[in-house]
């Protein structure tokens, strides 16, 4: 009778994943440099904080630190193989030298040792640039914050500077944009603190009209709630035309922009703009500033998707979040003119006052010599 192994239930616990090409081509450096030594000089400027490995990067530090061995000397004998093993178990007590014996056998050819490198710093810089991504995403969501705009804007010039210093690390190629299939946005979440801040802004809005002027600032794009967006459209519409605004007159324009519904009755909506509370402004600096940090959001998974997508290239990695820094760095714009006071003109100077007296007479041509 065939035996029937018995079921059981895979909770994912032993299930490891399987490791990813920076790790082979990690092993493979480690084993060109292991064997030859003299091969530090073709890998240029990496450092062992590149590594995804912490075990490969206790020995590549030691193999950097420790005097290099004479290759004669070192063909005959593991002198140098053990020092370097002394050297990074202290940092990787899991290492022993049958590892180390078994990269060497690993390193298909020492001379690749430079590629293997440049596979390593890809990988760093790919995984840099999705450490920036979750910090920001994360950032833009911590309601805990004093200041989250300003914290936000901070991390997104840091991930600016990032990019600028990249970018001369690896070499543009046709193709730059990366073809990963963006991640729809996530349906933006309301709370009861921000849809009351919409409703402060369009009854204020509506009380102040003249105030709507200043904000161009402020797009329908901002707003968390449709309905409140397309009323500030309809709020601008009126402005913009210089027709006059109160609670019925923006009720008249809404009605055109397809707002009231069986669920919506015109006393509701009028209701809506009826009740202000301050400047509209401040209320609109306040919608602007939730805009911001929802877009941050946005970028920082859009961004996180390129990393997660191996196919993308450092440069198309590069490339494409400045695009996506960019869409932040619009909203950033607006921001900004709507925080900054505006600057007021220097006062003109008095003119001088003027002598007494006639004016001065002026001096007659020279007389045409006679014939």
């Amino acid at each position: 009778m065939p035996h029937t192994p018995e079921t059981f239930e895979d909770d994912g616990i032993d299930r490891v994943p399987a490791p990813g090409p920076v790790h082979y081509a990690e092993q493979a450096l480690l084993g060109a440099l292991l064997l030859e030594p003299a091969r530090l000089a073709d890998i240029g400027q990496l450092t062992a904080d590149q590594f995804e490995s912490h075990t490969h990067a206790a020995l590549f530090t030691g193999i950097r630190t420790l005097p290099a061995p004479d290759p004669d000397e070192h063909a005959k004998d593991t002198a140098w193989l053990n020092q370097v093993l002394d050297f990074a178990r202290p940092h990787a007590p899991g290492l022993s030298a049958s590892y180390l014996h078994a990269l060497i056998q690993f390193c298909p050819r020492p001379q690749h040792a430079a590629a293997y490198a440049q596979m390593i710093h890809a990988d760093y810089a790919r995984r840099l640039l999705r450490g920036h991504a979750e910090r920001l995403g994360l950032t833009a969501a911590d309601p805990g914050l004093p200041n989250p705009t300003a914290t936000v804007l901070v991390l997104a010039d840091d991930f600016s500077r990032l990019l600028d210093d990249l970018t001369g690390e690896f070499t543009p190629h046709p193709g730059s944009l990366p073809r990963t299939a963006i991640p729809t946005p996530a349906v933006r979440q309301a709370g009861d603190e921000e849809l009351d801040e919409e409703r402060l802004l369009l009854a204020s809005a509506t009380a102040n009209p003249q105030d709507v002027q200043r904000m161009r600032w402020l797009t329908a794009d901002d707003f968390a709630l449709p309905l409140h967006a397309t009323l500030w459209q309809s709020l601008t519409a009126l402005v913009h035309r210089g027709d006059m605004i109160d609670p019925v007159t923006v009720l008249g324009e809404a009605q055109h922009h397809g707002l009231i519904t069986a669920t919506l009755t015109p006393r509701d909506l009028m209701a809506l703009v009826s009740d202000p509370a301050g400047p509209p402004e401040y209320w609109g600096e306040q919608i602007l500033g939730r805009a911001l940090l929802a877009r941050a959001q946005t970028v920082a998974t859009r961004i996180t998707a390129y990393t997660d997508d191996l196919a993308n290239t450092p440069h198309q990695l590069i490339t494409g979040s400045r695009r996506a820094l960019a869409d932040l760095n619009t909203l950033r714009t607006r921001y900004r003119r709507a925080t900054t006071p505006a600057a007021v003109p220097p006062a003109r100077a008095a003119p001088l006052p003027r002598a007494a007296g006639p004016p001065p007479r002026t001096t007659p041509t020279a007389l045409r010599a006679h014939r």
